[in-house]
């Protein structure tokens, strides 16, 4: 009798190993297909000022409102990156990091690596959706943990604004963590 106790016990534990592992591979939730990026970016057109009109939370931006991002390019053929926003609210201390940002060897042109902490520690940065005139642009990583939506002026039209939503919504992100702060007028 022990004996079919041990096979009885055996068998449940292999079920329910084999019922995790197949979890595991498959997923809990429905597979998300990976991040695209753009196909094509022109760096020339994308430099300039851009306006943040919405973002993930994250704790380097913690208390922004009125961000802006200013892309140039560097005598080292990088780009420069210059983030700034106010601290609190509109017109209060004004907050800077300058970082610099490369096309990793290999990549598409619309998935570069930025760093901020003297090359070391370098991110994604995919541009995932992009206006057709360069007007707005959508940045996130393949993790989808970052997401900013940028525009070139401090507002977007609605109509544009929900059209860049709802493709964030069928591409995996949750639309729920976007916070709109509050932009320059």
């Amino acid at each position: 009798m022990n004996i079919f106790k041990k096979i009885f016990k055996g068998s449940i534990i292999s079920s329910c190993m084999c019922f995790a592992f197949q979890l595991c591979a498959t997923g809990s939730t429905s597979p998300q297909d990976p991040l695209k990026s753009v196909e094509q970016l022109d760096l020339e057109r994308y430099l300039g000022l851009w306006y943040e009109i919405a973002r993930y939370p994250q704790f380097f931006q913690r208390g922004c409102v009125g961000s802006t991002a200013e892309y140039s390019f560097r005598d080292d053929g990088k780009i420069k990156v210059l983030n700034k926003c106010f601290k609190g609210e509109l017109g209060g201390k004004l907050k800077s990091a300058e970082g610099k940002a490369w096309q990793p060897e290999g990549a598409k042109p619309s998935e570069l690596k930025v760093s901020f902490f003297l090359g070391l520690f370098p991110g994604d940065y995919w541009v995932i959706d992009l206006g057709e005139d360069y007007e707005y642009a959508v940045i996130s990583a393949p993790s989808r943990k970052y997401l900013w939506i940028l525009s070139r002026t401090p507002r977007l039209e609605e109509s544009v604004l929900s059209g860049i939503l709802a493709r964030l919504k069928n591409q995996g992100f949750d639309l729920s963590k976007l916070i709109f702060p509050e932009q320059i007028e």
